[in-house]
Formats: C-alpha cells, sequence, structure tokens
C-alpha cells in the first residue's frame, strides 16, 4: 500500500466527471486500499478517485467516531437512489485544505453501488455518513462542496482561498 498525493483547487482533474468501473480487478482494489490508506493518512473521513489523481467512479469512507473501530466503505459506481429531508452542516475537503463553508444537502440519502466483490448494495445513510457519501458522489461529478456556496460566497471563497495558499507557500 501507498500513500497517493491528493490534488488541490483548482487543479482540473477535480472538475472531470468520472468514468464509470466496467470490472473490479485486483487493481482496482490496490487504488482502494491505497485511497483508504490515503484518507486515514490525510486525515480525512471520505476520498473520491479524482482526488488522487484516477477518473473513475471510485469513493472511500469511514465515518466511524475516532474511538471506535473503523467502518471502511469502498464504493464503486455509487449513485444517490433517494433523497429526503435537509441539512445545512459546515463541510471541509482534502482537495480544499483549510477553507470550511456550511452547505445544505439532504438529511438522509439511499445509496446504491458495488462492493470490492462486485455486489450490489443499497443502503440509507444520514447524518455525517449521508454528507460524505453525497460530497464523494460530487467529487465523481466533477462538482467541490465550494459549488454549492452562492455567487458571493464563492467569491469570498476564491480571496480567501487564494491567501490561504500564498500563506502555505511562505510557510514552505
Amino acid at each position: 500500500m501507498a500513500l497517493m498525493q491528493i490534488f488541490h483547487y483548482p487543479d482540473p482533474i477535480l472538475k472531470k466527471v468520472a468514468k464509470p468501473v466496467t470490472v473490479i480487478d485486483d487493481e482496482l482494489k490496490s487504488l482502494a486500499r491505497d485511497m483508504a490508506e490515503t484518507m486515514y493518512a490525510a486525515p480525512g473521513v471520505g476520498l473520491a478517485a479524482p482526488q488522487v489523481g484516477v477518473s473513475l467512479r471510485l469513493i472511500v469512507l469511514d465515518c466511524a467516531p475516532k474511538d471506535e473501530a473503523p467502518q471502511l466503505i469502498t464504493a464503486f459506481n455509487p449513485e444517490i437512489i433517494a433523497r429526503e429531508g435537509e441539512v445545512c452542516e459546515e463541510e471541509g475537503c482534502l482537495s480544499v485544505p483549510a477553507y470550511y463553508a456550511s452547505v445544505t444537502r439532504s438529511a438522509v440519502v439511499r445509496v446504491r453501488y458495488l462492493d470490492l466483490d462486485g455486489k450490489t448494495v443499497e443502503r440509507d445513510a444520514e447524518g455525517l455518513l449521508s454528507v460524505c457519501f453525497q460530497h464523494e458522489i460530487d467529487h465523481l461529478d466533477g462538482i467541490l462542496f465550494v459549488d454549492h456556496l452562492s455567487p458571493l460566497k464563492k467569491s469570498l471563497f476564491r480571496k480567501k482561498y487564494k491567501k490561504i495558499m500564498e500563506q502555505q507557500q511562505e510557510q514552505l
């Protein structure tokens, strides 16, 4: 297993729509393991393949509380098949480091995906898991959480993010 580079905004790979996975082979399983290792090391609760430069419909997530055993979910070709309610939560992203904003999403989602064995899984998700599924599936469609912000907040984001990146460059 190996840690992977996480691509940051505004890298063009983050705006591409990812291609569906057609065969879950050993190479893709290895990619999924590397993505999980990268997510845990970051640390984060979710990671989509485009964030590590791979334009495939694959996400990994683990929303287990820190004091509980890991509950890694590996999802190929995930899709939201039902939505319910609304929640506004503060989000961050490994591809948009050091920036957080409130985003409105569905409170509960029903998702369908293929697991590591190629079996179809359908499950309901609420709370952090619901938000995480929506956030990571957005990545597969070339959407970042900041794309959900109002035009004014997007403008403020760009200015603030530019300053954050300049400060990080000065520290290097």
